[in-house]
């Protein structure tokens, strides 16, 4: 018996098992506010209103990077909280309050912090040093200018507002 011809059946059948599924017509959050794509023009005119170094960060290494992020974060206003939550808003915000309800851990929520660029760039270097007994499971980036760009893509895609 050949395995290749049921196994690949399996895979389609555990893929399509979700489609026929009927969506729930109310929900108890509102739909989220979809944030207009930013043209590659204003990525570059928000990138060089930022403070340095990230100014002349590379954007789209800095959304290379978010590809790490993404399974477990959105960036769009309004935007669902997944296993993370939303991060649209997120510099200038104490951590662990607010995001629409997000369930953060008690050392997040005790940590006092502020999301500044520099704390986001200590939290994305390695989470647990930051705030030992965290939720977040992101074993870190090591890599510096990896996490200059990540950063500088975050402020220009979340709302960041120069002071």
């Amino acid at each position: 018996m050949r395995l290749g011809p049921i196994l690949a059946a399996t895979a389609l059948a555990a893929l399509t098992a979700g489609c026929n599924r009927s969506q729930p017509t109310a929900t108890a959050n509102p739909p989220a506010v979809a944030t207009p794509a930013l043209s590659e023009e204003e990525k570059h005119e928000a990138l060089e209103h930022l403070p340095a170094p990230y100014k002349t960060a590379d954007i789209a290494n800095g959304e290379a990077k978010f590809a790490l992020c993404q399974s477990c974060h959105t960036l769009a206003s309004g935007g669902a909280n997944m296993t993370g939550p939303n991060l649209y808003g997120i510099f200038g915000a104490k951590a662990g309050e607010g995001r629409d309800g997000f369930k953060f851990s008690d050392a997040l929520k005790a940590s006092g912090i502020v999301w500044t660029p520099e704390k986001m760039d200590a939290w994305i270097a390695k989470p647990q040093d930051l705030v030992p007994g965290s939720k977040m499971t992101f074993a870190g980036m090591k890599d510096a200018k990896d996490r200059t760009d990540l950063i500088a893509y975050l402020m220009v895609q979340t709302g960041y507002k120069p002071e």
